[in-house]
């Protein structure tokens, strides 16, 4: 069972984190695809997430950290 961190209280942000738990590295397309979420909404969820040390980027593709 993933275990949410602190500070991740969004609905959206918790929807992407776990998407990301259990998907692994994915690219924006996926995670677009993936929620049904459009670009724009899941830039600043992504940001917010990198910015609290939760996801990182590398070669395109976002991970858990």
């Amino acid at each position: 069972m993933t275990r949410l961190p602190d500070g991740v209280s969004s609905p959206r942000a918790k929807l992407v984190y776990l998407y990301l738990a259990t998907h692994g590295a994915v690219c924006e397309d996926d995670l677009c695809d993936g929620l049904s979420m459009k670009r724009i909404s899941l830039y600043a969820i992504l940001k917010t997430l990198r910015e609290a040390g939760h996801v990182e980027k590398a070669d395109g593709r976002y991970a858990l950290a």
